[in-house]
């Protein structure tokens, strides 16, 4: 029987970088997308960490589609911001998933502050649920200061102004491997894959 794990995911940005980095880690196992299944529910994100919004999203897919599911939550969080936007990163400006307002509003908050104080995370929270079984969230991070002006042509949301430590590009003008190399998502599903493969074995 083919072995298969559904992301709990429409994002298709999301499901190709998600893809790229489990799928060496999961010899033999098939990386589906939530849009190969029928009638799969959207699913509110209530929760107030990253991990809950991981956790109820891996929850919600594993139960409507009976395959075992993996979610993250992830965002950015400001130093200066107190860690905000946080867990309403790709609706900071209003809109779900309007990276060019989100980036923009973000851009004119930070306008006034010193470079010396634009540290920040990303951060990302990666679950897996099991149907009629356990659930585990692992944890990544990835430190860096906020540019500006946007740089750089790759990536999605926050990617174009968000330098890693370290670095000196942004993460838009990392290649993908690169970028999958040090990401928050990454370093989160690395940490997940063991127990990934434990439960598919």
């Amino acid at each position: 029987m083919t072995r298969r794990v559904v992301l709990a995911t429409r994002n298709a940005h999301k499901v190709g970088e998600l893809r790229a980095v489990l799928e060496p880690l999961l010899d033999g196992v098939e990386v589906l997308g939530v849009d190969a299944f029928d009638d799969v529910p959207e699913v509110a994100e209530t929760g107030v960490t990253f991990a809950e919004n991981a956790l109820l999203k891996a929850r919600a897919v594993a139960n409507a589609t009976g395959v075992m599911a993996v979610a993250d939550d992830s965002g950015i969080a400001v130093d200066v911001l107190g860690g905000a936007p946080g867990i309403f990163s790709a609706r900071w400006a209003g809109r779900h998933g309007d990276d060019a307002a989100n980036l923009d509003l973000l851009l004119a908050q930070l306008a006034d502050v010193g470079d010396n104080h634009r540290g920040g995370a990303f951060v990302c929270a990666a679950a897996l649920a099991v149907p009629g079984g356990g659930e585990f969230v692992e944890l990544g991070e990835l430190r860096g200061t906020l540019r500006r002006e946007r740089a750089g042509d790759g990536g999605f949301g926050y990617d174009p102004i968000f330098e890693p430590s370290g670095a000196h590009r942004t993460l838009a003008e990392h290649t993908a491997e690169e970028k999958n190399a040090i990401s928050h998502r990454g370093a989160a599903f690395r940490a997940l894959a063991p127990r990934l493969a434990a439960e598919l074995a």
